[in-house]
């Protein structure tokens, strides 16, 4: 009887709260409105780069093709019915933070998967960059259709399965309890620390799939912005510095917000303290980001405002 009584106490957790940012009723209609315009401005922006790209010609070269998945990427993490941002305006609305285990295993299956390919992706837009920059000549060979196809796949499939290795371990332990997750999203390392056992070799596994799929892309940006920096300041032409160092400065800052936010969060000491500071960190690079990357790639890019000036002109002249 009580080894019964024991087993169903370890399988009584049938869904976590999650906890938000705050109990005030104000705050919360506040938050809402501003994680809404948010939402709306992150899809506006990502789907107009994507637009751009598909009706300009001049724009279908590789780092485009790259910038491109990256818009999309970003439009699935924040759309998804149990991703992130819909999770928080519903429960934002509704003050119920309730999830079950199986849509709290998606959403954060969901949430590796793309922060995982882009992580890789950043990585294969540096090599990108690396390639045009220090190896023009040979850039269209090495950078052909082909090639942009097997590094896009490939970020794909190393973010699906490193967050299916994550996911995997993390739900293979029982949770009985308690079910409060201090969080706004099923965030891995806040999860795990309500798990009913010891998960010392789990946390040991997201400690090495963290290096790997962050320190790994990162090892080639930093790589390949010092061989470009090398180059670069070998250049003749001014203009030519100028337009090297401006697309370079708009994804390494992107890198930047991306890597050094998500590298605080999993890879620091004490790894899922369900503190305030972690969700403070995940607002950067759940909310910020996504709606970052296309203002900071469009803002200096006069490609891009070509293609814009040139669909707003097909635009207004077929309403003439």
């Amino acid at each position: 009887l009580n080894d019964k009584i024991g087993d169903e106490n370890l399988t009584s957790v049938k869904y976590f709260i999650l906890m938000g940012f705050t109990n005030d009723r104000r705050t919360q209609i506040l938050l809402f409105v501003v994680i809404f315009i948010i939402y709306s401005l992150t899809i506006m922006g990502n789907l107009v780069i994507i637009m751009l790209v598909w009706a300009d010609s001049s724009l279908h070269t590789p780092m485009y093709f790259f910038l491109t998945n990256l818009s999309g990427l970003e439009i699935c993490y924040i759309c998804y019915v149990t991703s992130t941002l819909p999770q928080m305006l519903f429960n934002l609305l509704t003050r119920n933070g309730a999830i079950s285990l199986t849509c709290c295993a998606l959403q954060m299956h969901l949430v590796l998967t793309l922060g995982g390919t882009e992580c890789v992706l950043l990585g294969a837009m540096a090599y990108d960059r690396y390639l045009a920059i220090c190896h023009p000549l040979l850039y269209a060979i090495l950078m052909g259709r082909w090639r942009q196809l097997q590094l896009a796949s490939v970020s794909w499939l190393v973010g699906i399965l490193l967050a299916t290795i994550n996911v995997g371990c993390t739900f293979s332990h029982l949770f009985c309890g308690p079910n409060r997750v201090n969080h706004f999203i099923c965030e891995l390392p806040v999860v795990l620390k309500l798990a009913c056992a010891n998960t010392h070799i789990t946390e040991f596994v997201v400690f090495m799939t963290a290096a790997i799929i962050l320190l790994g892309p990162l090892s080639v940006i930093l790589t390949s912005y010092g061989f470009i920096l090398s180059t670069v300041l070998k250049m003749q032409s001014s203009s030519g510095r100028q337009k090297a160092f401006s697309t370079c400065t708009s994804h390494l800052m992107v890198v930047t917000v991306f890597y050094g936010t998500v590298i605080t969060m999993y890879m620091r000491p004490g790894l899922g303290t369900a503190s305030d500071f972690d969700k403070k960190i995940a607002v950067f690079y759940i909310l910020v980001s996504p709606l970052l990357n296309p203002i900071i790639y469009t803002l200096r890019n006069k490609d891009v405002h070509r293609a814009a000036a040139k669909v707003l002109q097909r635009w207004g002249l077929k309403h003439k």
